[in-house]
């Protein structure tokens, strides 16, 4: 379980970086009004390998979720199984009152 949850924040904080890092849908405006767009990642651009990229994160965390959900549940319901029956409350006792004697009656 601590590999799996491990592994789970790494790729948070992955698909986290991700996501910055790829541009928004306006930004490819600048490039068709006759600015020359020189990318790292070939004439295609970033999109294209960005993207496989948060497919392939989105697909790790949402497995690593799910595990985690499924092992964390599996987990409490030995808990509950481990713990002894709770028997039935014991019936309070009646005390017994005595009944007073008789006192002096009140002056008036």
């Amino acid at each position: 379980m601590a590999i799996i949850t491990v592994i789970h924040i790494i790729v948070c904080f992955a698909l986290i970086l991700i996501v910055l890092i790829q541009a928004g849908k306006g930004a490819e405006m600048g490039a068709a009004f006759g600015g020359a767009s020189q990318t790292v990642f070939g004439s295609s651009g970033a999109m294209g390998f960005l993207t496989k990229l948060t497919t392939f994160a989105a697909i790790i965390f949402m497995i690593t979720s799910l595990l985690l959900a499924f092992i964390s549940s599996r987990r409490a319901s030995t808990i509950m199984k481990e713990r002894p029956a709770r028997t039935a409350p014991a019936a309070p006792q009646q005390i017994p009152v005595q009944p007073q004697a008789p006192g002096p009656e009140p002056k008036k």
